[in-house]
């Protein structure tokens, strides 16, 4: 701990910084060169950043089922996240009758909180920096199969010693391509309760025409609650679980905010490939993300097919639409600002500089031929990486695809014990079957099936496609579902309590699904050497580009672990083709430009009458602006990605100003290049949150049990 504030203090303390670029990991700061935060605006020091011992801002932040951020608001654990980032659970919670997603819903008192399914979050409680003990152990003469074994092994005898006997969750992960190793300890908490929503066309209001845009003017949270045991240790689900005590809980600040406000969000970015070279870069535009995009706009085509006719099969297919969606819409931006950009073009510069650094006489045996063997690595993987687009989006949006394989694997074994054995492994095999059919639609994945199988057919080159899909009728396939042990959780159920081997293994879809598999699997190995020598040719150029720009402040890569990012309040240039709806100063936005968007009966731009009656008579409350305007949404040039969904952003004093939720069309090249001139960061504004509990939702007793500041 003593090192971590010695960094931190040497950051306060020396420096000259311009805040924006960089997704720094606590222990990484040293890497910062002492920029000068305090002079931006941070009046925080390193202990109140980053402690072990005590609590700390940190201490208040969490990752959200995996996905996204969240962040702890109260002394009694109540939790802030982005509406979509709580989507599928409230999307679980929901009922025809009881429609959360569309209506909202907020809980007035603790019993009435609902709890999620299938939902977590983890606390980091502390990291450190393994490097030298791998790094010791590895040596370049290895093969990539025994510097996998070393530091596997290395990996499991670290969380071995930090788990505490299976208390804590320790993550080992590299980091600069390999190059670097730090580890993470977590503590898991699994009894995670909905306290509140606000209506779906408030919570996604824009939908997936305003998704990746700005202006924005969208209520993007959900509220929930974490529970533990009396003692405030994670526990499983009962009603004797009391709301958790947090080490700290961020303050509310509702002063507002305006251009150059120092910013920082804390939360944990999924992925970023900043060191991604030309070559990579070019793939991705030409060939990965088309293969993406292609195969997530055809499997989003079936599902809202049968989603606009059936409010059940809206609900529990609008997850996996949504995040479909998503991604949709991220890839095809990518590539158009890839392409705008000149992304490609610039990358090809600071490989030239390389390549000059590379070629000289000290350097050439070990760095010489690294970017030319990139170069050729991606002209041989180029249609192989094609067919895997295609071919994980068929996986993970044609269920027929999969289940029979994952579940056939369970029913092989289930079928070949004894009658001792059945009755041991019986309770947990339904229990994976009613999980994997939970939402399950069949005449949404018959068409999902033969729609995204077609779809493959026709757009992989003959040559790379698996020969199982390359031979199999796409038509055929879909209507033997019908005559499938897996056609429905029920035909399932009752093979369960009569199972036959024989009949499984002669099921089409368990057929198709375990050859597809094996296939796969089998065409992986044929890139097994080719994909271990990129991997040391990608650690040998950013150790290269490390040692050949001294000058540089790297920073790694995001990878799901705790990051903190620093930037300002900040503007967009107005553009000519876009509609401000009266605001001036382009880094917010407010309920006016909100009501304007106002189509009634229109799936993504409606508003509930409630919303309108209160903006008609002004009835902001002391959430409104001084200025007299009622925010939404607001701008900061910080550095994050998916992820930070849900991160909070923070004024200077760690108080809590609103909740990162989005990035902008202009910049969606940022997971492999920073855009600094148009990377932005949409965020909900704190007070627009506050006014939706309050004044539209009514439930501001919860602000009672929060820290807010005026």
């Amino acid at each position: 701990m003593k090192r971590i504030f010695l960094l931190f203090t040497f950051l306060l303390s020396f420096a000259q910084m311009r805040a924006d670029e960089g997704m720094w990991l606590m222990m990484l700061v040293k890497r910062l060169n002492g920029k000068d935060l305090q002079k931006q605006g941070l009046r925080l020091t390193a202990e109140e950043i980053y402690s072990v011992n005590n609590s700390s801002l940190k201490d208040a932040i969490v990752q959200f089922n995996g996905g996204c951020t969240a962040e702890v608001v109260s002394k009694e654990g109540l939790l802030f996240t982005n509406h979509h980032c709580g989507y599928d659970a409230i999307a679980a919670l929901s009922t025809p009758e009881k429609n959360y997603l569309k209506d909202g819903f907020f809980a007035m008192n603790n019993k009435e909180e609902l709890p999620a399914k299938n939902l977590y979050v983890r606390f980091l409680v502390r990291m450190d920096d393994v490097t030298a003990r791998i790094n010791g152990k590895l040596n370049p003469q290895m093969s990539a199969d025994e510097r996998k074994a070393v530091i596997d092994a290395e990996y499991k005898a670290i969380q071995k010693e930090n788990s505490e006997n299976g208390k804590y969750t320790v993550v080992v992960r590299d980091f600069f391509s390999g190059n670097e190793f730090y580890y993470f300890v977590y503590q898991d908490y699994k009894d995670v309760r909905l306290v509140g929503t606000p209506t779906e066309s408030i919570g996604k209001y824009g939908g997936d025409t305003d998704n990746w845009e700005w202006p924005r003017h969208t209520g993007d949270f959900s509220v929930f609650r974490i529970y533990g045991d009396a003692n405030g240790n994670p526990a499983e689900y009962s009603l004797n679980n009391v709301p958790l005590k947090p080490k700290y809980h961020l303050p509310v600040s509702m002063k507002g905010v305006k251009p150059g406000d120092f910013t920082m969000i804390m939360g944990y970015p999924g992925r970023t490939n900043r060191y991604l070279t030309s070559y990579g870069i070019n793939q991705l535009v030409t060939k990965d993300y088309i293969g993406w995009v292609d195969a997530s706009k055809s499997a989003m085509d079936v599902m809202k097919k049968y989603m606009d006719k059936d409010t059940q099969i809206r609900l529990d297919y609008a997850s996996q639409y949504a995040s479909v969606a998503n991604y949709w819409k991220n890839r095809a931006g990518t590539i158009e600002s890839v392409n705008k950009n000149g992304t490609v073009a610039d990358k090809q510069k600071v490989e030239a500089k390389f390549q000059e650094w590379a070629n000289l006489a000290e350097n050439k045996a070990t760095y010489g031929n690294v970017l030319s063997e990139i170069e050729a690595y991606y002209k041989l993987i180029a249609d192989r990486n094609l067919e895997r687009n295609y071919a994980t989006q068929f996986q993970r949006n044609a269920k027929y695809a999969v289940l029979p394989y994952r579940i056939g694997a369970a029913l092989k074994s289930y079928i070949e014990q004894n009658e001792a054995g059945k009755a041991a492994m019986k309770a947990r095999l339904l229990a994976g079957v009613e999980a994997s059919y939970d939402g399950f639609h069949p005449v949404v994945e018959k068409d999902m099936l033969q729609t995204l199988l077609s779809l493959y057919k026709n757009k992989v080159p003959f040559d790379y496609q698996l020969p199982v899909m390359k031979y199999s009728n796409p038509a055929e396939l879909a209507n033997q579902a019908d005559a499938s042990i897996f056609s429905t959780k029920e035909s399932l159920l009752k093979f369960i309590e009569n199972p036959s081997l024989a009949i499984l293994e002669n099921d089409p879809l368990y057929k198709f699904s375990g050859i597809m598999v094996a296939e796969a699997m089998m065409f992986g190995d044929k890139y097994v050497k080719a994909d271990d020598q990129f991997a040391k040719n990608t650690r040998l150029y950013f150790d290269g580009l490390r040692k050949s720009m001294p000058e540089k402040e790297f920073y790694p890569d995001a990878n799901s672990t705790m990051r903190v990012t620093f930037g300002k309040v900040d503007r967009l240039p107005i553009r000519k083709d876009r509609q401000y709806y009266g605001v001036k100063d382009n880094f917010y936005t407010d309920m006016k430009g909100m009501v304007a968007k106002y189509k009634k009966g229109d799936a993504e731009f409606d508003l509930p009458q409630r919303l309108l009656d209160l903006y008609k008579k002004k009835d902001f409350g002391p959430y409104k602006d001084k200025k007299g305007y009622m925010p939404v949404n607001f701008l900061s040039d910080n550095d994050i990605t998916g992820g930070n969904s849900g991160s909070p952003i923070l004024n200077g004093n760690g108080e809590l100003i609103g909740l990162a939720f989005d990035g902008n069309s202009e910049a969606l090249s940022g997971d492999i290049v920073f855009e600094k001139q148009w990377q932005k960061t949409i965020n909900l504004d704190v007070r627009f949150l506050l006014w939706v509990m309050d004044k539209y939702h009514g439930a501001g007793y919860l602000l009672n049990e929060m820290t807010i500041r005026k």
